[in-house]
């Protein structure tokens, strides 16, 4: 490997190739359409839940943003790209950050959302992640100036980072973590007293957030027995679609799925799941973009009924930036979004694995609401909203610093505010891009469907 000095210089080189200043540019390509590029993604979905993911997308902008990572992966294809590859999210809004539980059972706060992930250049997860500040400033009635101090936080923070990680041992930055009391101490430090209290209110809530919390809430009990409760058509159990499964297929396909699945696992973590037995199994709807994806929840038992897991089963698509980047050296979809939760997370759900079905599709499981919590966004004021941003733009920093070069980033960046300011600039012309595809998409879908539910 290269000298420190030389890889930082290699950096600065790079802006010769890639001006720092382009990254402020945005024009939609004239080869861009959004609605063929949005609707283009309802097909090879569940049909009857496509309404719903119309309905979920029209609630705001920000809704909208979310479900957009294609749409925005096909306009960033069209700037100015440096090819400083890290292991990308491929969709870093900040909707796509918050709490967990570690296997060491502490609450953590890191990326948790990588159904898009692949190697691809760092400033693409960096303008989405500035691009759902300036979004999300604007929803909360913030002024002109404010939407742009918040994304300009966030690119200096995220800047900043990478200037301490490049400076850091590799095994520094690859530790690194912020726990959710690390973050209590930052706000309080911060002045944030009253945020700070009710952060604590909901890391205390998160922390009780676990399978036994999650089977009160989706399951019942029926001749001594769990089963997931049937609320169609958000959660619909496989006894409950009698006309695709009778319940010896039912129980044949979950079982299949399970095994396929713990051979994924490592092995010291296999030895446990192998004592849990399935039980039921349900389609559940999640999310506003990965609706009408085949997702399910899996009840298994432990010990005995007192003690269960539940797992989720999500399906896993092509990643949006395989139209720009190489596609991913793993082959399973789901295998895919696995290993990239790895490298981009400091702690993983150990229960992580994939599977395919009977039918061809690719899946990758979890754990479910395994002591998660987030930040809501609409809540927050404009001083509060800027130190969110500087959070979650310190942790997609580290993400990219575990499987990318810091040090070169660093270089490129360096350690003024051009490159800050461009990608800002780039962020309010998108923001602003978004809510005109949010009022077509709102407009053109309003009369041409009926109501979901």
């Amino acid at each position: 490997m290269a000298s420190v000095e030389a890889r930082y210089e290699a950096g600065k080189q790079l802006r010769k190739q890639v001006p720092r200043s382009t990254h402020g540019r945005f024009e939609r390509s004239p080869d861009v359409d959004p609605a063929a590029i949005l609707l283009g993604q309802d097909v090879g979905r569940i049909e009857g839940l496509v309404p719903v993911r119309h309905e979920r997308m029209s609630e705001d902008a920000f809704a909208f943003y979310r479900a957009g990572a294609k749409l925005m992966a096909s306009d960033l294809a069209g700037t100015a790209t440096t090819n400083l590859i890290v292991q990308a999210s491929g969709d870093a809004h900040l909707s796509n950050f918050g709490w967990y539980g570690s296997p060491e059972r502490e609450l953590v706060f890191d990326t948790n959302d990588f159904d898009e992930t692949l190697p691809a250049s760092f400033e693409w997860d960096l303008k989405r992640l500035a691009t759902s500040f300036a979004i999300a400033a604007a929803d909360n009635g913030f002024d002109e100036r404010d939407r742009e101090e918040c994304s300009l936080d966030c690119v200096r923070a995220y800047r900043d980072a990478m200037a301490q990680f490049a400076a850091q041992g590799l095994l520094d930055v690859w530790y690194a973590q912020i726990s959710a009391d690390r973050l209590l101490e930052r706000l309080g430090e911060a002045g944030m007293k009253k945020r700070a209290k009710a952060v604590s209110k909901k890391v205390d809530k998160a922390k009780r957030k676990d399978s036994r919390h999650v089977l009160s809430k989706l399951a019942e009990k029926v001749d001594g027995r769990y089963r997931i409760i049937d609320d169609s058509p958000w959660v619909v159990p496989l006894r409950s679609m009698g006309d695709l499964y009778d319940s010896s297929r039912a129980k044949a396909l979950v079982d299949d799925h399970f095994q396929q699945y713990v051979s994924t696992l490592p092995d010291h973590v296999a030895v446990i799941a192998r004592r849990f037995t399935p039980i039921d199994m349900a389609l559940k709807v999640v999310g506003v973009g990965s609706v009408g994806t085949r997702c399910f929840i899996i009840l298994l038992e432990g010990r005995d009924e007192e003690d269960p897991l539940f797992l989720q089963v999500k399906e896993a698509g092509a990643s949006v930036l395989e139209d720009r980047f190489p596609a991913s050296a793993y082959d399973h979809r789901g295998r895919r979004v696995v290993e990239g939760q790895r490298l981009m997370q400091t702690n993983s759900d150990i229960f992580l694995g994939w599977l395919t079905s009977e039918r061809g599709y690719h899946y990758y499981m979890r754990q479910l609401k395994d002591m998660k919590a987030s930040v809501e966004v609409a809540d927050l004021d404009p001083d509060e909203l800027r130190a969110y941003a500087r959070g979650c733009a310190w942790t997609l920093a580290q993400s990219h610093a575990r499987s990318g070069d810091a040090v070169m980033l660093s270089g490129y960046m360096g350690s003024g505010d051009v490159f800050a300011e461009a990608v800002t600039e780039f962020a309010l012309a998108y923001a602003d891009q978004n809510d005109a595809d949010y009022a077509a998409f709102v407009a053109a879908t309003r009369d041409s469907e009926p109501a979901a539910g």
